[in-house]
């Protein structure tokens, strides 16, 4: 296994004071029967990589931040590395990830997790489950609701249905959908039963990011899960489901920024980056800086 630096240089630990967030990452989830997901472990690799272009530079003023990244406090943010996850152990790696998760939470931190495909997104939100209730931010192409595929109901296109389930979970919103995807017309139709907000690509580009803020109550606690894929192609072609019309990449970090500002950011992940598919590490790169963003803007919120 290559060692990886950690994202931005950051310490595993903090010495004589706990940490706000707390990274991690999982290669793995639950991989359905026949598929190969060793492409989708490469991710938090690449992006630790390419987050080393900024590792030096975290006192700098960030214009995306409006200042350096820990507003000019000390590092609070702490990167734990990779945890064991193994292809195709999709109960082991559930219940590795939601432990962790838990973990995370008991020390009053923010926990994010760098996938691996959205499979790593279940375990992720059942460890809330003390922690309840929180609402569901999607950044995504797709609504992830079927039900079972090949057999497996935790594969990569259930987590929303399967979070709808959660009785920690009070509500959602999915932002960035458009094309055709995945969805069956009884997928939709029950996600809309659940009351899912739906607020597409073609929205945020008309009418700001405020057509998603608005469906989050103020003062919510709000666990994001965002798909590489929502983001367009041309600025994020690392992904397995290309689709054009995506969010820009100033439209995601406003959302970010413009959530923690509105509701408390609970926890974080990023997933389905495809390094496969990457050009010359654009994707691992936008990746890395909307991670920046999202520390940012937990750092903020306190």
């Amino acid at each position: 296994m290559t060692v990886s630096p950690s994202f931005l240089g950051l310490p595993d630990r903090l010495a004589g004071c706990a940490p706000q967030a707390v990274l991690f990452s999982a290669a793995h989830g639950s991989t359905y029967p026949g598929k190969d997901s060793s492409g989708y472990a490469l991710a938090a690799h690449a992006i630790r990589a390419a987050s080393q272009e900024d590792a030096g530079l975290i006192e700098h003023w960030d214009f995306d931040l409006g200042g350096p990244l820990f507003a000019g406090g000390p590092v609070s943010c702490v990167d734990a590395g990779e945890i064991e996850t193994i292809m195709h152990d999709n109960a082991g790696n559930r219940a590795r990830i939601e432990a962790k998760t838990r973990e995370i939470l008991a020390l009053s931190a923010v926990p994010i997790l760098l996938g691996g495909d959205c499979s790593v997104t279940f375990p992720f939100l059942a460890g809330f489950a003390d922690q309840g209730p929180v609402w569901v931010l999607q950044i995504d192409a797709h609504i992830d609701w079927r039900d079972e595929l090949h057999g497996e109901r935790y594969g990569y296109s259930s987590p929303m249905r399967r979070a709808s389930e959660m009785p920690h979970v009070a509500g959602m919103v999915q932002v960035g959908l458009r094309g055709v995807g995945s969805a069956r017309i009884a997928e939709v139709e029950a996600a809309q039963h659940y009351g899912s907000r739906f607020v597409t690509a073609r929205e945020i580009h008309t009418a700001g990011i405020e057509a998603a803020l608005r469906h989050i109550p103020e003062g919510a606690r709000v666990v994001v899960t965002l798909d590489c894929d929502s983001i367009d192609p041309g600025i994020m072609p690392g992904v397995a489901a290309r689709t054009p019309g995506g969010l820009t990449y100033t439209q995601v970090i406003d959302l970010i920024a413009g959530l923690g500002r509105r509701a408390r950011i609970a926890g974080f992940d990023l997933v389905e980056f495809y390094p496969p598919t990457d050009i010359d590490g654009l994707s691992a790169l936008t990746a890395a800086r909307v991670l920046v963003n999202a520390v940012g803007a937990v750092v903020r919120q306190d």
